[in-house]
């Protein structure tokens, strides 16, 4: 069960990373029948893309800090401590592991090591989740709203799927360390 939640944390760690640093969190929609598309919009925490016919591939980070959306500086925010508290977490599950398989006499600091990764792992796994869920809602109310014009409409992005996936991992992973 140790070694299953160390995997799961690692693939979790790896898919936070993932998922910070993807441009796919909001994608271009193709809402009317037009079936010649010259072009695809990204939109990440860190910069835009656009991906013209599937040849050209131009991205471009956001150029001030201070004229971001407050939403997309608190999902920046989330996603580091995310991505810091999954490297933390998974170092702690495996000083754990190790401690566990070489010593039989200290049942103590076993458990604290495997709690603390698992409580961290618990914590990483609702970090991910605030910020791609709160983006995956508001895509889904714009995409919705006849108010919001149609160029402006957005779909959800690979990077969204990965960071769904990977905080199931974290949070299942913290669950397997609490267990213990």
């Amino acid at each position: 069960l140790q070694i299953t939640g160390l995997i799961f944390g690692g693939v979790g760690m790896v898919g936070t990373l993932a998922a910070t640093a993807m441009p796919q969190w909001r994608v271009s929609a193709y809402v009317d029948g037009n079936i010649v598309v010259f072009e695809t919009i990204w939109e990440g925490l860190w910069m835009d893309c656009i991906s013209q016919l599937g040849i050209r591939l131009q991205c471009k980070f956001y150029d001030s800090l201070l004229a971001l959306p407050p939403p997309l500086e608190a999902f920046r925010a989330l996603m580091c401590i995310a991505v810091g508290l999954s490297i933390i977490s998974f170092l702690m599950a495996i000083v754990g592991v190790k401690y566990t398989q070489r010593s039989k006499e200290g049942p103590q600091v076993i458990s604290i090591f495997i709690l603390a990764a698992g409580v961290a792992f618990l914590l990483t796994g609702t970090l991910v989740l605030v910020p791609v869920s709160w983006t995956g809602g508001s895509i889904i109310q714009d995409f919705y709203d006849p108010e919001v014009p149609v160029p402006l409409k957005r779909e959800l992005g690979a990077a969204l799927y990965v960071g769904w996936g990977s905080s199931a991992l974290l949070l299942a992973a913290g669950a397997m360390y609490c267990h213990f």
